[in-house]
């Protein structure tokens, strides 16, 4: 052997070495790790669940939090959109990887405001997030890139609004266009009805800022399907399939609500659909975003509709779905850290995303009234139930502990009971029977989440 090709052999030797020892020292770095989530849902509640099954974290922390996230975090009282304060908390902290949970920190920044200062943090950043803050500019990003969604025109005006819908088709929906909870989309009828969705929208501002521009769409018919997605900014992979119960009432009658149930996988997300969308949706909305220059890292969460005419987009988010989360979390099988983290640096397409080939069924328990008017403060009996019941959770949304040390509701939607089975069927009825392991004043739930099951 020659002495140039030794003294190669034994310089890759050392870089070999050095890259080992490297390596595992960065593997002992961070199998302690501390997170931090921000938010205080039943999203956050499934977020922080699964965080705690990762062998690589030590100490999580939640912001604001609430009871039953409690129970597996510590809980500090800072708002999602005190921005000075997280960043100032992560520091101080030594947080390790700060998830962000809600849609408003999203849209409003926050991520910017942890990288300006050097934190790692899972989730889009402003000029990315934008892809949910506004329906106006998801729309003409599909239209612009040939992405399939419905016919739609914008508006800031609502005079031009009113005389628009003088020549449209009925039935119409009206979208404010900014966040509005899940409740800023309205279905109009008849003509009168869509004049009074402008009047509330951009009139009475019934949704506050979020209906200073709208954008007014044709109606789709077909089967709706929410599927949710890592982004690392150019790799997307695609998680399990779920479906989601807006309406308060049964037979989806009633107000929109945050969500009153959901399931996972959906039996119309069928093999076809998926390729068709791998095809024209979903790699098609990473390469838009990259091309706009707002190259988007976390969660992209694809309303879709499945048409006649085929699949097509109904809306998009940039985090987890709330209650998605509660049904899709619960049956990866990968290190939800894992997985994060090559999302912020660019490696996701070394992950093998994998699913338990099973389903899962949620339920969520509300207080009577929600989504209009409704008490808080009555105590939740029962929670104990869920102790060490495998393929069974309880996911807190609404809920706090009050001065005596109890937990009682304290929101709208408090509860997201969540089970899993073989197959949807089995999920339904063990979700439906664990509802009846929990109690309290003015509970109120959807008694049909998933029937449409029985129809696939």
């Amino acid at each position: 052997m020659s002495e140039a090709l030794e003294k190669g052999n034994r310089v890759r030797q050392l870089i070999w070495t050095f890259d080992i020892l490297k390596n595992t020292e960065n593997v002992k770095r961070r199998t302690d790790m501390k997170v931090l989530i921000v938010g205080s849902g039943g999203r956050e509640h499934a977020i922080a669940a699964s965080v705690a099954k990762s062998s690589r974290v030590d100490k999580i922390y939640c912001a604001p939090g609430n009871a039953g996230i409690g129970q597996i975090a510590e809980c500090v009282p800072i708002g999602a959109m005190e921005f000075d304060k997280l960043v100032a908390f992560a520091k101080e902290n030594q947080i390790d990887l700060t998830i962000i949970g809600m849609d408003d920190p999203l849209v409003g920044g926050v991520v910017d405001a942890f990288e300006a200062e050097g934190l790692r943090v899972f989730g889009p950043n402003k000029a990315a997030a934008i892809l949910e803050g506004s329906k106006a500019f998801s729309k003409d990003l599909m239209k612009k890139y040939n992405i399939p969604t419905a016919a739609y025109e914008t508006f800031d005006d609502p005079e031009k609004a009113l005389e628009y819908l003088k020549t449209a088709k009925m039935p119409i929906v009206l979208k404010a266009d900014g966040l509005a909870l899940g409740k800023g989309v309205l279905i109009c009828n008849t003509l009168e009805e869509a004049e009074a969705g402008v009047k509330e929208i951009m009139m009475d501002k019934k949704f506050g800022s979020a209906g200073n521009h709208m954008v007014i769409e044709e109606f789709m018919t077909g089967r709706e399907v929410s599927v949710l997605s890592f982004v690392d900014g150019k790799t997307i992979k695609i998680m399990s399939s779920a479906q989601d119960h807006k309406r308060a009432k049964d037979g989806d009658q009633g107000l929109n609500t945050g969500g009153m149930g959901t399931f996972s996988p959906s039996p119309f997300y069928t093999k076809e659909v998926d390729e068709f969308c791998k095809k024209y949706v979903f790699q098609a909305t990473v390469d838009a975003m990259a091309a706009e220059g707002r190259t988007f890292k976390g969660i992209i969460f694809f309303g879709l509709m499945l048409t006649e005419d085929g699949p097509k987009v109904l809306e998009y988010n940039a985090r987890f779905g709330d209650p998605e989360a509660q049904v899709v979390l619960p049956r990866m099988k990968n290190d939800v850290i894992d997985v994060m983290e090559a999302c912020i640096d660019g490696t996701l397409d070394q992950i093998d995303l994998q699913f338990e080939d099973n389903a899962a069924v949620c339920v969520v328990l509300a207080s009577d009234g929600y989504p209009v008017s409704y008490e808080k403060g009555f105590e939740i009996k029962g929670l104990e139930n869920f102790e060490d019941k495998d393929g069974y959770y309880c996911f807190h949304a609404g809920s706090k502990l009050n001065e005596e040390g109890k937990i009682v509701t304290n929101g709208g939607r408090v509860l997201g009971v969540t089970a899993k089975g073989a197959d949807l069927k089995e999920a339904r009825a063990n979700a439906y029977a664990a509802t009846e392991w929990i109690d309290f004043a003015n509970k109120y739930m959807r008694h049909d989440i998933g029937k449409a099951i029985d129809e696939a």
